[in-house]
């Protein structure tokens, strides 16, 4: 990558893990804190919690129609504007309706695929991938450094002060919008960025439907938890909130580690589907040990480190899975609507954990999440193993090419298995089965 490329790459990253710290950070200290807040209730804490996913859900295709045509960093100057005056209403709200009203304008900053966009803009095609990967271990990174830092700064500046501290560096993102030079011309690419025209072709998919199912129920689990374990940790084990990092930080590195080899083993092996499967159930076993079991440091710290070494292979293999099975050039769509299922998921998962803790108890939380990875189970054992299928991209000239005769030469080359042109862009994308691609053949085409 040339030091340009790796200058705006970083920007565009650092502007991610601002927003993914924001939106996560107060995850495992907000529902001690809110439970202050005049007109709380139980129900509105989860929701206060898990709003910003319905309104990013809602907003971020439309957000990224728009930065087609009025531009790139118009949009995400203005998404993050918004992310700034939320936490700021956020920060000085003294009402439980104060803060949900801040943290849903926090997620209508629905910036992300502009984002991804705008990596693509501004980096050459060969390099491209590199800049994603780049992307894609930044949000791995922030997350899990979100969960951590949590409590660490509540027991510094208090959640007011984490709100104020995420206003802040949404205007240091300002500024780093400001280095960051305009592109010459947006270069839309399906595979990065959702097309609306191919939206039926992947909401009727139903292996893509099934992947949006579990994204959905994984971060549903996610937030509902996150109702209850706090408290859990605070009232039955002793732990004050400023200390619970102390067990997240071993438990999401050991998580981490622990789920590699089962993660490289699937691959090699081509057993994606028995792991995938075997997580669910060790997530379902994490939830039903933290809703029936005496709560004490052990049981507890053992079912989080089950629970983050399930999560953690789940969410690195859900995204891959859309990614090999959508269709031919519409990966960016896919990627999209998988995106939008998953912060609904975070609503929900709000939403009815808040309800049962009100009904019942924490512990009723822990055996909605329990309920829900058996349907989601029920769901998966239908999913085909995925296949080694990959992409292929090529350019054309519209003037030199006889586009009907090209797709009769592709289609005869033994394992590509989908084709999409777009004479818009003049690109060329292929899905190829890379165990059957002739590659001397794709190459010898695509060459002349």
């Amino acid at each position: 990558m040339t030091r340009q490329e790796l200058k705006i790459t970083g920007l565009l990253a650092l502007i991610i893990a601002i927003r993914m710290l924001g939106l996560f950070m107060i995850l495992p200290v907000f529902t001690p804190y809110a439970h202050a807040l005049q007109g709380a209730t139980h129900l509105r804490i989860g929701i206060t919690l898990g709003i910003y996913g319905l309104s990013q859900a809602v907003l971020q295709i439309p957000f990224g129609m728009l930065s087609d045509r009025f531009g790139r960093k118009p949009i995400i100057i203005f998404g993050l504007l918004l992310f700034i005056l939320g936490s700021a209403i956020a920060a000085n709200g003294q009402h439980i309706l104060t803060v949900m009203l801040g943290r849903t304008l926090q997620g209508a900053g629905a910036i992300g695929s502009v984002l991804i966009a705008l990596v693509a803009d501004s980096t050459g095609e060969q390099n491209r991938s590199k800049a994603m990967a780049i992307i894609g271990v930044t949000i791995g990174f922030a997350f899990t450094l979100s969960l951590v830092i949590g409590p660490i700064l509540h027991a510094w500046i208090n959640i007011d002060g984490m709100f104020w501290l995420t206003a802040v560096l949404g205007c240091g993102c300002l500024v780093a919008m400001v280095l960051i030079p305009t592109p010459t011309a947006a270069r839309f690419d399906p595979n990065l960025a959702p097309a609306p025209e191919l939206l039926k072709q992947v909401i009727t998919n139903f292996e893509l439907l099934r992947l949006n199912f579990g994204i959905f129920t994984l971060h549903a689990l996610l937030t509902a938890s996150f109702i209850s374990i706090p408290m859990i940790l605070q009232h039955d084990i002793g732990l004050a909130e400023s200390a619970q990092w102390q067990l997240y930080l071993p438990t999401l590195i050991g998580a981490f580690f622990a789920m590699l080899p089962f993660m490289l083993y699937a691959e090699k092996q081509r057993c994606v589907k028995i792991i995938f499967l075997a997580a669910i159930v060790v997530l379902g076993l994490a939830e039903l040990a933290m809703a029936l079991l005496p709560s004490n440091t052990l049981t507890l710290g053992l079912a989080l480190f089950a629970f983050f070494t399930a999560f953690t292979l789940l969410e690195a293999h859900l995204p891959a899975w859309v990614s090999k099975i959508a269709p031919a050039g519409s990966k960016g769509t896919a990627i999209g609507v998988y995106s939008s299922t998953q912060f609904l998921g975070v609503f929900a998962g709000g939403s009815i954990g808040g309800l049962l803790y009100s009904m019942h108890n924490e512990h009723t939380v822990f055996l909605y999440a329990a309920c829900t990875c058996a349907c989601w189970f029920i769901v998966a054992w239908f999913m085909t193993e995925p296949p080694r299928y990959a992409t292929r991209q090529f350019s054309y000239q519209q003037q030199d090419v006889d586009l009907k005769q090209l797709q009769q030469q592709l289609w005869q080359i033994a394992g590509v298995i989908g084709i999409n042109i777009s004479s818009a862009e003049q690109q060329i994308y292929l899905k190829v089965d890379k165990d059957k691609l002739d590659e001397q053949a794709l190459a010898k085409i695509c060459s002349t």
